[in-house]
């Protein structure tokens, strides 16, 4: 069997679909909340499971300290978010995977469901994430306003896909966090291009898509005019176009977001003091409001 942490902050909308969707599947769902202030607990109480309140510090954080500190029924653990689910073909693949164990831990690819359809073009898929592991042997870092994965052993890919409701919580939602997430990217950035070269490497010939994304990545930060290309490259070379309505809208938001970053880039370039603080607002006064979703 797997047991499953389920991440949230003030997911009153999605939790209860997010539980029902693994409640009959594993023996040990956890819910892993940072102090919501809605009533995410309390719909969260009407079912059996565990319920553990950490104060939020960073992404990376709190996923290690959820895998050192709380106890577990089973060895090898998924990473649920509020907004996702999980489904019975996914979880059977899981168990399969876990009893083999080929690898320490297994990347798993999202389909984005925004405006009531898949935009399977705009949101390049597959996009892969960790979320299937031997607890003892992955953690995570802090990177940009998310995080990564840290393993000690080889990893694998599984077939079966989660679905992510990325706007479940309405648009204003999505714009006032990625507006917060533009900051710490924004900083992430400056990091990165502090470093020096990109990965050609990996980007022509890396092992596995997360390399090779990777590496794009960090090339795209290093692109002048990168809100408008990278539209571009989402409507018309990925194809977003054939997704209609909701790719376009999507592909529009997504270069707004990359254009926040750009002007934050810019401002601290400018202002370097605004990074430290920013740094220090952040931790006094928000630190344990940040949502817990990269879409």
């Amino acid at each position: 069997m797997i047991s499953i942490y389920i991440l949230t902050y003030n997911e009153e909308v999605d939790i209860a679909d997010c539980i029902e969707s693994v409640i009959r599947l594993s023996d040990d769902v956890i819910i892993v909340d940072s102090f919501s202030s809605d009533k995410t607990i309390e719909i969260a109480s009407r079912y059996p499971v565990q319920i553990v309140q950490h104060k939020f510090e960073s992404h990376g954080q709190q996923r290690t300290w959820m895998l050192k500190t709380i106890p577990t029924k089973n060895q090898w653990v998924y990473i649920l978010e509020a907004d996702e689910r999980m489904t019975p073909e996914l979880f059977a693949e899981c168990i399969a995977a876990s009893q083999r164990q080929q690898a320490i831990g297994y990347y798993v690819a999202e389909r984005v469901m925004f405006m009531g359809q898949w935009i399977r073009r705009s949101t390049q898929y597959p996009r892969y994430q960790m979320r299937l592991f031997d607890k003892d042997k992955v953690w995570f870092t802090d990177y940009g306003h998310t995080e990564r994965e840290v393993c000690s052993g080889s990893v694998d890919f599984l077939k079966e896909t989660y679905p992510h409701y990325t706007c479940s919580k309405g648009l204003s939602r999505w714009i006032e966090k990625h507006n917060r997430y533009s900051t710490d990217e924004a900083k992430e950035t400056l990091r990165q291009l502090e470093k020096g070269a990109v990965s050609w490497q990996q980007l022509l010939w890396g092992k596995s898509e997360v390399e090779r994304r990777r590496a794009l990545k960090d090339l795209s930060l290093r692109i002048p005019l990168r809100p408008l290309v990278r539209w571009f490259y989402m409507y018309f070379i990925l194809g977003g176009i054939l997704d209609g309505k909701a790719g376009f809208a999507w592909c529009t938001l997504q270069a707004f977001y990359e254009y926040l970053i750009l002007l934050k880039v810019e401002e601290f370039k400018t202002h370097p003091t605004l990074t430290m603080s920013v740094s220090n607002t952040i931790e006094s006064k928000e630190l344990n409001k940040l949502p817990q979703k990269l879409t």
